[in-house]
């Protein structure tokens, strides 16, 4: 992989893959190929260290991309992680609908020059580990609802081998929330913020910890921002005489479900939440909307908690 003397700012789109790296350079067109393991990836980020980047772009590949992540980050290079449906519809919008690796390589390249996306904090060690943790957790919880259905279905002669795994995934589901507290309990800045997070009534340890892992950007947005990063707030559908009906849409998946069910219990425990969801649905609000309307409201104070260090107070909302 050769790089021209003249340093032009370029921007780079990699394909992350179980296997290999595809490297894109625009707007040089030059494309390379590496494995995918950690001796490669300290020879890349060594060779991409000699050009003039403005950023470098891969996709969320659940995994894959994270070694490549991590090691670029350490090493100072702007590395951000996009949506792999924005890149595909970018793709889409300028008329590539060939799929290759080299080509998908191409289009991510040209899709950071262009969109030239945002860039987003990357997870240190801790975060990573929590973050990890907490999806595995949800995994488990998954897993126990499936066979909690199967109990009510299944016939009698069954009910003994459904009851043993149930007994053990609680086993491991609580090991693994033993092992979250751990590593919160490591890092100062983690205590502190959840000791925070935790003091709103309906905001328990699971969406704290969520919160911190998989929205960093908590604290440091405006209100607006902070509801659209997270998905809650209300995207317009209005063309010429046509009102249409707003809905939520994008933003962070796992914060918003975590989220959701967190808004269940609130609205029974915390008075604030309880009046703003029964005043909602005395206005006429199905019961989803005005969940959503209390989740968009519990970010925004927790945004502002998160910003001026303060604990909770009934007058924040």
């Amino acid at each position: 992989m050769k790089h021209t003397e003249v340093q032009t700012p370029v921007n780079i789109g990699i394909d992350v893959g179980k296997a290999n790296l595809d490297v894109a350079i625009h707007p040089t067109g030059q494309s390379h190929s590496f494995p995918n393991n950690d001796a490669y990836i300290r020879h890349l980020v060594q060779v991409l260290k000699k050009y003039d980047i403005e950023r470098i772009v891969v996709e969320a590949t659940g995994r894959y991309e994270h070694a490549l992540v991590s090691a670029c980050h350490q090493a100072g290079l702007p590395i951000i992680v996009v949506n792999p449906t924005s890149v595909r519809r970018y793709a889409q919008a300028i008329g590539v609908l060939a799929k290759t690796d080299r080509i998908d390589a191409q289009v991510i390249a040209r899709y950071a020059a262009t969109i030239k996306p945002d860039f987003r904090p990357i997870p240190d060690k801790t975060s990573q580990t929590i973050k990890d943790l907490l999806a595995r957790r949800s995994q488990l919880l998954e897993m126990s609802t499936m066979e909690k259905n199967r109990l009510q279905i299944m016939p009698k002669s069954l009910h003994r081998s459904i009851k043993t795994l149930l007994r053990m995934l609680q086993n491991q589901i609580d090991t693994i929330t033993r092992q979250i507290e751990q590593e919160v309990a490591k890092v100062d800045h983690w205590r502190t913020k959840t000791g925070i997070l935790t003091s709103v009534p309906g905001v328990g340890k699971v969406l704290a910890y969520t919160l911190l892992s998989e929205l960093p950007e908590l604290g440091s947005l405006n209100r607006k921002e902070i509801a659209a990063l997270v998905g809650v707030a209300p995207i317009n559908r209005d063309s010429g005489k046509l009102n249409g009906k707003r809905r939520i849409r994008g933003g962070r998946h796992r914060v918003r479900t975590v989220m959701f069910m967190a808004m269940l219990s609130s609205i029974q425990c915390n008075p604030v939440f309880k009046r703003f969801y029964e005043r909602l649905k005395a206005q006429g609000k199905i019961p989803k909307v005005a969940l959503i309307a209390c989740m968009r409201k519990m970010i925004v104070v927790l945004n502002t908690m998160m910003k001026n260090g303060e604990p909770w107070r009934e007058n924040m909302a």
